[in-house]
């Protein structure tokens, strides 16, 4: 019966690193600890929209209609700004980025707009940072109209008329974008790290030997292994849905059970990827540094939790296909933000559960080949 696989081994394995866990600090503030600060430090730092940009003023015309351009400007959230003297004052503190945006209002302004002519205002933009500028000419297109009705009193005349909802972040607040993102990162963070470290500490210390002389089987020491870091994670991911709530007041529209099947599914491949490098590594700082580069990096990355997997080259398009992450990051936002369902999500879970399937089988096979000669 010893041949047998039994889940009382497994059962006393994970007893074992349960008191290894509450033992050892590190894995204990990597767990809990660590996940609300990041999620504090990056929901609160990370800020896609930009507001009070830098502006400086050139006003050459000194009129009632100059000034009203000026307030225009300040009276919005996305421009505030000083006055200037002369055109290389600007542009010296674009070059010192005193000033994002310089804006030069030139002589006879009021003049050519009273006579119907038609007045141009020069904007100089600082496109160091092709994010911002592109932000800043959005900004633009939404305060000229204004400015025309303030000086002119009279609407841009317009032959069609567009009105703009925003569907699922009426706010466009861009921690209801981040925070979800975070969620992934941390999962990989505390699965893949926690995982590779513990085994690997096995290898080292030659504890893993000593369960080899004993009648348990590998998958009784996987299983008893990993399930104490998989509750581990499962308890990270409820704090951080408890601060993206209560802090952030990040919406959760989607399903719970679809949802943490998704979690489910994304917790087991990188628990099996953090075997894996402790299998093939058998160092911890080693495989720290595997799970680093193979696991962490790419979830922040490629992933989609900052840059737009959509605007990647073809090639990087393809290859975050391999990576759970990505799967993971839609289903995450799609769940809090937009509600999709299980069908709708299909293609996401479809992915998560292959790249799953292939991780466990090879980490499974990888540590039965290694222990049984």
């Amino acid at each position: 019966m010893k041949n047998f696989f039994r889940w009382q081994r497994a059962y006393a394995i994970a007893k074992k690193e349960v008191a290894h866990i509450t033992r050892d600090k590190f894995t204990l503030s990597m767990a809990l600890v660590l996940p609300l600060i990041v999620v504090t430090i990056f929901g609160v730092a990370i800020e896609f929209n930009l507001n009070d940009i830098s502006t400086s003023f050139l006003d050459l015309d000194k009129t009632q209609s100059s000034r009203e351009l000026m307030e225009t400007f300040t009276s919005s959230d996305y421009f505030h700004g000083s006055s200037i003297l002369t055109p290389s004052e600007g542009y010296r503190r674009l070059q010192s980025d005193e000033s994002k945006v310089v804006v030069i209002i030139p002589p006879d302004f009021e003049k050519d707009l009273i006579s119907g002519g038609g007045s141009q205002v020069q904007v100089l933009v600082d496109a160091a940072d092709g994010q911002a500028a592109s932000s800043v000419l959005s900004y633009l297109g939404d305060i000229q109209p204004r400015a025309f009705e303030k000086l002119t009193g009279y609407l841009i005349p317009q032959n069609i008329q567009l009105k703009t909802r925003f569907l699922f972040n009426p706010e466009l607040n861009s921690k209801w974008f981040t925070v979800p993102g975070l969620l992934v990162v941390i999962m990989t963070m505390i699965a893949i790290l926690l995982t590779a470290l513990t085994v690997a500490r096995e290898w080292e210390t030659g504890s893993m030997e000593l369960l080899l002389s004993t009648p348990v089987k590998p998958l009784e020491i996987i299983i008893g292994k990993l399930a104490p870091y998989a509750v581990l994670c499962l308890g990270a991911v409820g704090l951080v849905y408890i601060l993206a709530r209560i802090a952030f007041h990040v919406p959760f529209v989607g399903s719970y059970a679809d949802f943490l099947l998704a979690c489910s599914l994304f917790l087991i491949t990188y628990l099996a990827q953090g075997l894996m490098i402790s299998v093939l590594t058998r160092k911890q700082m080693l495989a720290m540094q595997l799970a680093m580069i193979s696991g962490l990096l790419p979830s922040q990355l490629l992933s989609g939790f900052i840059f737009p997997v959509e605007n990647m080259p073809p090639f990087f398009q393809r290859f975050t296909m391999i990576l759970p992450a990505r799967w993971f990051m839609n289903i995450t936002r799609d769940s809090f933000l937009q509600g999709s369902t299980f069908w709708q999500m299909r293609s996401s879970f479809l992915g998560l559960t292959i790249i799953g399937l292939v991780f466990i089988t090879v980490a499974v096979k990888k540590f039965k080949r290694d222990l049984e000669p």
